[in-house]
């Protein structure tokens, strides 16, 4: 079956689902799903607790517990941590009076109920789950879409494909974590809402800090975990994808070389006709050698082979090569053969280990790197300022001495190009794209996670206002938020990168909105 046929039944089906979708109640689906899940989280406690009680029971685990514990730097460790938090304990904390949450007449004085904190969170952390597998699985088939045509119509092996896949998870969870977070909330709190289970609450004493708490505790969760998994695995899944998929370039050269498009080596462009298999049909490539000679070689017809370590070998039948002196282009060479084999090397397949883009470290690396960047651009600016200083010096010269002085007179204008060539020049140092591109990295690593917490304020806060269906629409809204959100993340990312907006502003504006919204929602929600 060809790759069209393929993804035209994967249409079909989806149309299908969503027919099936459409049909089917949200509040049966979630009850089925939620009935469940319990029976799956009792069989996964026993099991666990089964676990446990055989790892107690082991000798070797014991005899290993034994041997840390008689350790001098354990126990040492276990003392520091003791001490700290005995400190810890001993802080007194000032009162701070509440003015934000004053309890109505008729409320409890209490602070908040430990059973409503524990129903809400579980009801949170559950919808969170639904919703987080739902954004896993719109991400992860769109991940293997994108692959879909590249590997799989290339016959990648199949072990190699998995491990693109593998490597590529860090990335959908830390994209799917905030906006299951956004999403879940809103379908919690809009169904207790249509539900009347708020109503019922605030009629027993009890204020909106019963909602409000518990989510942003799950706002705080859920950006721990993901800033770690950001952080943490997203680098480290990056850099292996990459390695597998130069590795994966070198061993299947079709890969490579697709049909009518124009491929980039270091040393070496190759345009390429058309592809059946490994055979390319009317074949140029210009590349230059490491004597500096430059050249142009047509072929009708080329057939890749896998060179192994060597690289990517091109058996070209009836060549042309036209080749040139860097120097002296009127001395050229040209020569004609009916078989030429030609050699791309790995070097100029694979870039080397040392160039790692920002995605692939950590906010500590990036940091890092950020500042080594930031002493470069400074010591190309001053550099840069020198010499606008000595070129502002010889045209105040030029015109201090006027017209006398013919010859640096007639060379005023050179003077003034210069002076204003160095203006821009320093102008485009300090707008470092690559600088650029490190800072906006960093602070992405920060938005995105953290975005699901300031989610949770905007989410509480229109799911108060549901009136009927409040799970449906609050899905449907959540989406809709999400889907707004990346677009602004993405035009941020652009701006900060191509326009040199503020990179702070450019990533973080669009939680600011979120936290904006949502505060003054909930605030004319309470004060009503």
């Amino acid at each position: 079956m060809d790759l069209q046929g393929l993804i035209n039944k994967i249409k079909i089906l989806a149309k299908n689902i969503q027919s099936l979708v459409l049909n089917i109640k949200t509040a049966e689906v979630y009850k089925f799903i939620k009935k469940y899940f319990k029976i799956f989280t009792d069989n996964f406690l026993l099991i666990s607790n089964k676990l446990i009680n055989k790892i107690k029971n082991s000798v070797f685990i014991n005899s290993l517990i034994k041997k840390i514990k008689a350790n001098v730097y354990f126990n040492k460790i276990i003392n520091k941590i003791k001490t700290l938090v005995n400190k810890i304990k001993s802080i007194k904390i000032p009162y701070i009076p509440d003015f934000t949450w004053r309890n109505a007449p008729g409320e409890s004085n209490r602070w908040i109920s430990p059973t409503m904190f524990k129903y809400v969170l579980s009801e949170m952390l559950f919808s969170f789950f639904i919703c987080f597998c739902f954004f896993f699985f719109i991400f992860f088939v769109n991940q293997i879409l994108l692959m879909a045509k590249d590997v799989l119509a290339k016959h990648v092996p199949f072990n190699q494909v998995a491990l693109l896949i593998l490597f590529s998870l860090p990335t959908v969870i830390a994209m799917s974590a905030p906006f299951a977070s956004l999403v879940g909330t809103l379908m919690t709190v809009g169904r207790m809402t249509s539900d009347n289970e708020i109503l019922v609450m605030l009629s027993s004493g009890l204020s909106y800090k019963n909602i409000f708490f518990p989510a942003i505790a799950v706002g705080i969760i859920i950006s721990i975990l993901s800033f770690f998994t950001n952080d943490v695995l997203l680098p480290a899944g990056t850099v292996q994808f990459n390695k597998l998929w130069k590795k994966i370039a070198v061993s299947t050269p079709a890969l490579e070389l697709q049909e009518n498009s124009v491929k980039r080596f270091r040393n070496t462009i190759i345009v390429s006709g058309g592809v059946d298999k490994n055979a390319v049909k009317n074949i140029l490539i210009l590349d230059k050698t490491e004597d500096g000679e430059r050249r142009i070689i047509l072929a009708s017809r080329a057939e890749l082979k896998d060179g192994g370590k060597e690289g990517l070998s091109l058996d070209l039948d009836d060549a042309f090569i036209l080749s040139s002196k860097e120097v002296a282009r009127e001395d050229y060479d040209y020569a004609s053969s009916e078989l030429l084999q030609y050699w791309v090397s790995n070097e100029d397949i694979i870039p080397s280990a040392g160039n790692v883009t920002p995605r692939e470290m950590s906010s500590r690396d990036v940091h890092k790197a950020i500042k080594v960047k930031r002493e470069e651009v400074a010591k190309r600016e001053n550099d840069r300022k020198m010499r606008l200083n000595t070129h502002a010096f010889n045209l105040e010269n030029t015109l201090r001495r006027g017209p006398d002085s013919a010859a640096e007179w007639n060379r005023r204008a050179s003077s003034v190009s210069g002076f204003t060539r160095e203006v821009s020049a320093i102008e485009t140092i300090r707008n470092d794209r690559n600088l650029n591109s490190h800072v906006i990295e960093i602070y992405r690593k920060f938005a995105v996670p953290f975005g699901a917490f300031f989610f949770v304020f905007l989410a509480v806060s229109l799911g108060l206002m549901a009136k009927k269906s409040g799970q449906t629409v609050g899905f449907i809204i959540g989406v809709l938020i999400s889907v707004l959100y990346w677009a602004m993340l993405f035009i941020g990312q652009a701006s900060g990168i191509r326009l040199n907006a503020p990179p702070f502003w450019a990533m973080w504006l669009p939680n600011i909105i979120c936290l904006v919204i949502g505060v003054i929602l909930a605030l004319v929600k309470v004060r009503r």
